[in-house]
C-alpha cells in the first residue's frame, strides 16, 4: 500500500491522478463474507422497494400525497443501493478496487446524492404526519398530490446542489499525499483530507452537509412529534389517542433505523478515535440497511398497505378463477 501512497510526487504544485485505489476493510479474515452478505441485502432491497412501488401504483387508494413520498422514498432507496453495492461487489469481491478519477467523482455524486435524499425524503414524511395530525380538518387543503410534487422537487435541488458543490470542490484539490482511500467508496470525507493544497472550502461544505441533512432534520422531525405529542394530549378519548399514533409508527420506525446508526457514528467520532475498519462496517451497514429495511417497515406496520395487499392478492385469485371455469 506505501507504494501506491507514493506513487505521486509531492513537490508537484498540482496533482489530478488518473485513478484512485479505494482500500476498504482491511486485515479481516473471511471479509468476503461480509460482501457477500451485502449482495443479499442489495437484492432484498431491489425487491422489497419494487414490491413498495408497484403496490401503490397498482392501488387506486394509496395515490395520496403521503404515498406518493412513500413512493419516492422507495424509488430513492433503491437508486442509492444500486449507486453504492454493486460497486462494493466489483471493487471487493472481484478484486477491481482501482477506480478512474471521474468514477470515483461520480461514485462520490451519486451515493452522497441518494443519502442525502433519504434523510430529506423521510423529514417530508414527517411534515405529512404532522399536518395529518395537528391540522386534520385541513389536512386535505394543505397536503395535495400536486404540492407533494412541488416538496419533492425541492428536495431534489437542494441535495443536487450540496453534493454538485461537495464534488466540485474536490475537483480543486490536488491529490499528492496519497490515492488510497480509506472508505468502501469514494467518500468525500477521507478523500479531501488526502488532499495536500487548501481543503477548507470542503471542509466548509462538510459541515453545512452534516447540519443540513443531519442535525436539521432530526430537530425538525422532533419539533414535529413533539407538536403531535400535544395535539394528542387534547384529545380525549385514549382509543383515538391510538390510533393516531398507530400512523405514526411505521415513520418512527424509519427514523430509528435511518438517523441513528448515522448519529452514533458522527457522535463517537467526535469524542474518539474510530478505528478505520469499525468506522467502513458501521458507516457501510448504516448506508445499506435502511433501504433494504424501509418496504418491510411500510408492509409489514402500515395498515393502509396491508388492505392494499390482501385487495390485490383477492383480486389475483378472483381472476384465476374467472380463467379455471
Amino acid at each position: 500500500m506505501s507504494s501506491l501512497n507514493s506513487t505521486v510526487l509531492p513537490h508537484v504544485p498540482f496533482v489530478r491522478p488518473q485513478f484512485f485505489y479505494i482500500n476498504g476493510l482491511s486485515d479481516i479474515p473471511h471479509v468476503k463474507y461480509y460482501y457477500i452478505f451485502l449482495c443479499f441485502v442489495f437484492i432484498v432491497t431491489v425487491l422489497g422497494n419494487s414490491f413498495i412501488m408497484f403496490i401503490i401504483s397498482m392501488e387506486q387508494s394509496l395515490h395520496t400525497p403521503k404515498y406518493v413520498a412513500v413512493f419516492h422514498l422507495a424509488v430513492v432507496d433503491m437508486c442509492g443501493s444500486t449507486a453504492l453495492i454493486p460497486k462494493m461487489i466489483e471493487a471487493f469481491l472481484f478484486d477491481s478496487q482501482f477506480i478512474s478519477y471521474e468514477g470515483c467523482l461520480a461514485n462520490m455524486f451519486f451515493v452522497h446524492f441518494f443519502t442525502s435524499l433519504q434523510s430529506l425524503t423521510i423529514v417530508v414524511l414527517a411534515y405529512d404526519r404532522f399536518v395529518a395530525i395537528c391540522f386534520p380538518l385541513k389536512y386535505h387543503i394543505i397536503i395535495t398530490i400536486a404540492g407533494m410534487g412541488e416538496i419533492l422537487t425541492g428536495i431534489w435541488i437542494l441535495a443536487a446542489g450540496i453534493t454538485m458543490a461537495a464534488v466540485g470542490f474536490t475537483t480543486r484539490l490536488s491529490f499528492c499525499k496519497s490515492i488510497v482511500v480509506n472508505s468502501y467508496f469514494c467518500d468525500h470525507g477521507p478523500m479531501y483530507r488526502m488532499s495536500c493544497n487548501d481543503n477548507s472550502p470542503n471542509n466548509v461544505i462538510a459541515k453545512i452537509s452534516i447540519t443540513i441533512l443531519l442535525v436539521a432534520p432530526l430537530a425538525l422531525i422532533l419539533s414535529s412529534y413533539i407538536s403531535i405529542i400535544l395535539a394528542l394530549l387534547r384529545i380525549a378519548s385514549m382509543e383515538e389517542r391510538l390510533r393516531a399514533m398507530k400512523t405514526c409508527t411505521s415513520h418512527l420506525m424509519l427514523v430509528a433505523v435511518f438517523y441513528l446508526p448515522i448519529s452514533a457514528i458522527y457522535i463517537a467520532a467526535n469524542f474518539t478515535t474510530i478505528e478505520p475498519n469499525t468506522r467502513i462496517i458501521s458507516t457501510s451497514l448504516s448506508s445499506t440497511m435502511p433501504p433494504m429495511m424501509n418496504p418491510i417497515i411500510y408492509t409489514m406496520k402500515t395498515e393502509e398497505v396491508m388492505k392494499a395487499v390482501r385487495k390485490l392478492c383477492k383480486r389475483n385469485k378472483t381472476i384465476k378463477l374467472r380463467r379455471n371455469q
